[in-house]
């Protein structure tokens, strides 16, 4: 949308360790929640021989045998975590306007999560070994992290490019996002393939919450209201909230696409280009008048 619109916020400080891919991003309107820790988000404004099923469940059709056509039979369930739609939460929000710098992100980031087994199977078929996780933005002004109920990061690893998250089935987590520029950015974040906003398939042209300057975004959860979530819940894929609305492919992935606001920013790049400015970049000699 290219309108301003609203955007949420909500910050809490957290510890927040991840890498985020620099890219591009313009648009109006975030949200901002009015409770501590605060957070602001940004919005624009049965035929045929087959046998209906409820959304999200698997089926695969084999033949009877007996001429009879096809029947529909349950597939295995999946393995590992997905994410359950939880419990309410308090979380209000406030809205506030801003403008995209760019039309694509400033910077993307994914983060894979799964039980342990999962992320060292999945470490293995990325042909590496699993490492501590220290992911951070290019120019580390920005961070993410997945925390607990409590506040702790989760363990993980990077493997392959891929940020790999240890999740505990039933355990409740939250996204942080550290911000340590004097800028403002608008996240744009999903669950699971889905917008943590609105529970659609996600887009990052929708708007998302804003991170103020020196702040903590805290996202708890998928909106259901200016004043609560429901809160993210590791739990069988077969019960996540994806499952069992849209579909489970994009399971086991939490994506944020972070929009900068129009305007000049006061960047470590660009702190850094102040700093190092020569004042007599070209000395030489004097040249004889012509």
């Amino acid at each position: 949308m290219t309108n301003a619109t609203r955007v949420l916020r909500h910050s809490w400080i957290w510890s927040a360790l991840f890498s985020l891919a620099a890219c591009g991003a313009t648009q109006k309107g975030a949200y901002s929640p009015s409770s501590s820790p605060s957070s602001s988000l940004a919005a624009a404004d049965s035929s045929g021989g087959y046998v209906a099923t409820s959304p999200g469940a698997s089926h695969a059709a084999i033949d009877r045998g007996d001429g009879g056509g096809y029947i529909a039979e349950p597939v295995p369930d999946r393995p590992g975590l997905g994410t359950a739609w939880g419990e309410a939460v308090s979380a209000p929000i406030s809205f506030a306007a801003f403008m995209r710098s760019a039309p694509t992100p400033w910077a993307e980031v994914a983060l894979h999560y799964n039980d342990a087994d999962g992320v060292q199977a999945h470490a293995a078929y990325l042909g590496t070994h699993p490492a501590p996780l220290e992911v951070f933005t290019s120019d580390r002004s920005l961070s993410v992290a997945l925390v607990d109920e409590s506040g702790r990061t989760l363990d993980g690893y990077t493997a392959g490019g891929r940020a790999l998250v240890i999740g505990n089935d039933g355990g409740r987590y939250k996204i942080v996002v550290r911000n340590g520029t004097t800028a403002r950015f608008e996240i744009v974040a999903s669950v699971d393939g889905l917008d943590v906003i609105d529970g659609q398939p996600a887009d990052p042209n929708r708007r998302g919450y804003i991170v103020d300057p020196h702040d903590v975004l805290v996202i708890d959860g998928f909106r259901t209201s200016d004043d609560a979530v429901a809160a993210f819940r590791f739990g069988a894929v077969a019960d996540s909230y994806a499952a069992q609305t849209s579909g489970d492919r994009n399971v086991g992935v939490v994506g944020l696409a972070i929009f900068s606001e129009r305007g000049a920013v006061w960047s470590t790049a660009e702190l850094g280009r102040r700093d190092t400015a020569d004042p007599f970049p070209n000395r030489g000699y004097a040249m004889p008048p012509r």
